[in-house]
């Protein structure tokens, strides 16, 4: 199968954990996008969306899917996304697609996370991936002083400017083995909007993509 093959089958395996009448939150990237197009086939069947990105609305109101603002609900059963790196424990490296601290915001909100990712996401330890960091434009500079200060080589993204207005580090060469401490560290320099590692608010179920079929990992 190939990679776009092993997304489309996790991303319809995703529906299951869709509750019907509800809302469900929806991730951002090439993942999340085959997601809504499976979505798109059951709209009738559940309440609206909640979109972490404005890409991602754009997409969902295109297959007729009525999106809904975060601060306008009480409560959100399910949140579906993609990851550019995930381990065992259910750590994730996000934000390849810019949409790192809203995907944040509705992951924390939602009751259940569900990652879902082909198996060449699946590491043993996280780091090899770029580490997002999105930063308030004025404090790019002390912000990489202090990344390279963690071990990291931290590189503006090009061209790019988040939903929120601000900019983002793509930190190289870091080996992440306690991506719970290091999510803290990061979040605590000043500037620092928020990083792409979801370790405090990890993923409960991952749904992986391989040649053998869709395997179902759960945090412990």
């Amino acid at each position: 199968m190939t990679q776009d093959e092993l997304k489309q089958a996790v991303a319809r395996a995703a529906l299951n954990y869709v509750v019907e009448g509800k809302l469900v939150g929806v991730g951002t990237g090439s993942t999340a996008r085959l997601f809504i197009e499976a979505l798109a086939g059951m709209k009738d069947r559940i309440a609206g969306a909640v979109a972490s990105s404005e890409d991602t609305q754009r997409r969902l109101e295109g297959h007729g899917i009525r999106v809904f603002d975060l601060n306008d609900i009480t409560e959100l059963p399910v949140y579906i996304d993609g990851a550019d790196e995930i381990n065992v424990e259910m750590h994730m490296i996000k934000g390849g697609g810019g949409a790192l601290t809203r995907e944040k915001i509705v992951s924390a909100v939602a009751t259940k996370f569900v990652c879902i990712a082909d198996g060449s996401k699946l590491v043993e330890v996280l780091g090899k991936f770029p580490l997002p960091v999105e930063v308030i434009p004025m404090a790019r500079a002390h912000v990489a002083r202090e990344l390279t200060r963690l071990g990291g080589i931290p590189l503006v993204r090009e061209g790019f400017i988040t939903d929120n207005g601000n900019l983002i580090l793509d930190v190289k060469g870091l080996q992440i083995v306690d991506p719970v401490d290091l999510e803290t560290r990061i979040n605590q320099i000043v500037g620092v909007v928020s990083n792409g590692l979801f370790a405090h608010r990890p993923a409960d179920v991952c749904l992986i993509g391989t040649s053998q079929g869709v395997q179902t990992l759960k945090a412990d």
